[in-house]
């Protein structure tokens, strides 16, 4: 998944970033509300994580030009005000959750996960196909009993795949769900990753490349 951190303390943001790509998400990082709706009106992101005390252009103007341009995206808010007045305002514009500060990451990983299970086609909570089991929850993959040594983009790029259900995914959508702002587009990562995950995975292939058009498991 892709998420867009909105945190005008630059610190915590490159903090939660850092955990977060962990976690295996391409992460991009805005510091500020104008800089959040560049991000948005050129990626596509699953979660945007908003702290909704910006300075400048305020996170519920952000949240209120994301609802009304129609983008995709969930947006989890945050705040230092808790208050159940608060919560409700936020929601009120458009936010999707509400997280309080200070918070668990724990809780913002498991807040996020559940954003993106809510936007997209209802899957198993874990993705089996051919011998192959991977549970994103704890960031397990499995082939006939063995246990695969992913890196966080093997993984992800796995998880997309089998999400996918056996329909084709193109190079763009992975580099453009997996990889954060930062990733060339004419870079041979994806090609690279995919054949790394072939080799880890093992005969026989499960990775089928569809010529013109892009990969499928």
């Amino acid at each position: 998944m892709r998420v867009l951190i909105v945190e005008d303390h630059e610190e915590l943001a490159l903090t939660v970033a850092t955990g977060l790509r962990r976690e295996g998400m391409a992460v991009d990082v805005a510091l500020d509300g104008h800089a959040a709706l560049d991000r948005t009106s050129a990626n596509h992101y699953d979660v945007v994580v908003l702290d909704r005390d910006l300075p400048g252009l305020h996170g519920d103007e952000v949240c209120r030009s994301l609802v009304g341009a129609g983008h995709p995206a969930r947006v989890l808010m945050l705040t230092a005000a808790g208050t159940i007045d608060d919560r409700v305002t936020g929601l009120g514009i458009g936010a999707d959750d509400y997280l309080p500060k200070p918070f668990a990451f724990a809780e913002l990983v498991a807040r996020i996960r559940a954003l993106v299970r809510r936007a997209g086609p209802v899957l198993p909570p874990v993705l089996v196909r051919d011998g192959l089991r991977l549970d994103p929850a704890t960031r397990i993959a499995t082939r006939d009993g063995r246990r695969l040594s992913l890196s966080p983009k093997e993984f992800a790029v796995l998880e997309l795949l089998l999400a996918a259900g056996g329909a084709v995914v193109s190079a763009e959508q992975l580099l453009e769900r997996c990889w954060d702002e930062f990733a060339d587009p004419f870079t041979q990562t994806v090609k690279v990753t995919i054949s790394r995950l072939r080799r880890k995975l093992g005969d026989p292939p499960l990775i089928e490349t569809v010529p013109q058009a892009g990969y499928r498991i």
